[in-house]
């Protein structure tokens, strides 16, 4: 497929965590970025997001990066690895003094406080250690302070889903910079990595819906500027749990390249003509014009 000169304006990107292979929700979400990115003529990064090392799978790093190649999504530049940006994460995180402090909350006695439960199943954090920690008590992890009344209603508008809005005081609290297990936060090393990449736009998948409000308190506080968010719907199995390594999603069949492309772009409801099936010049062809007809507009 011919590929138009990348545009500097659009800086999209694809963040994979090494967990596991792609399946079919990942595809989706790689899909749609990749057409937003192609659509504009801009760049489209890969990062793999290996911070929590934990999680990560010896080998399915590259087993991803040679399925996106095997499906015709190439990449520009070099690919990213979080594991590598360590220095960086540390220095936006001493550049946060002030607001961020320690911790020495367990999980359960989060839980047990009983201030309610996020959108994302975490349980909201009631500020036990804000004004220092307790007696006997030792830093677990770092937190982030959140704002407090109408400060702390962040908006955005979403290209997919619409204007969002989330009250991080009420509905989240101050969320973990980096965690017990000394790992960085997720929250942290993604702000970092795009700004410091440079990314415009960022299209995902919805279940991170509900960390862009924090994402982008995090850009105010560290001077970045926000991307713009497109999240694309979940693919679900037949219990409605989101694909993932942990519902036990079935990796990618790439003997048949077109046909799974063929199924994310239906799944994102873009109408491509019967002859788009034949082959995969035909289908990128056919795919970046609904997608440019549906989100050409920034």
């Amino acid at each position: 497929m011919q590929v138009s000169s990348p545009s500097p304006s659009y800086i999209g990107r694809f963040a994979p965590s090494p967990s596991g292979p792609l399946h079919k929700g990942s595809l989706v979400a790689a899909l749609a970025s990749y057409l937003d990115a192609r659509v504009h003529d801009g760049r489209w990064l890969v990062r793999i997001e290996d911070v929590d090392e934990a999680r990560t799978v010896a080998g399915a790093a590259e087993a991803i990066l040679h399925c996106l190649a095997a499906l015709g999504m190439q990449w520009d530049g070099e690919v990213v690895w979080q594991s590598a940006r360590k220095p960086l994460y540390q220095a936006a995180f001493e550049r946060l003094a002030g607001l961020a402090y320690p911790c020495g909350c367990t999980r359960k006695e989060i839980a047990d406080s009983r201030i309610g439960v996020a959108s994302d199943g975490a349980a909201v954090y009631p500020g036990t250690c804000r004004q220092g920690l307790a007696p006997g008590k030792h830093a677990r992890a770092w937190r982030l302070r959140v704002p407090e009344g109408d400060d702390a209603r962040i908006g955005f508008e979403d290209r997919w889903m619409g204007p969002r809005e989330q009250d991080l005081a009420r509905e989240v609290g101050d969320f973990v910079l980096r965690r017990a297990d000394g790992f960085w936060a997720y929250q942290l090393a993604v702000v970092v990595d795009d700004a410091e990449q440079g990314v415009t736009h960022v299209v995902r998948g919805a279940d991170l819906l509900d960390s862009t409000a924090r994402q982008i308190w995090l850009q105010r506080c560290l001077g970045y500027p926000t991307p713009r968010y497109l999240h694309v719907p979940l693919v679900t199995n037949e219990n409605g749990e989101k694909l993932s390594k942990q519902t036990e999603a079935p990796p990618l069949d790439l003997s048949r390249p077109v046909d799974e492309l063929w199924e994310a772009a239906a799944f994102l409801g873009l109408a491509l003509p019967a002859s788009a099936r034949g082959s995969s010049t035909a289908f990128w062809e056919a795919a970046r014009a609904a997608w440019g007809t549906r989100f050409g507009r920034r």
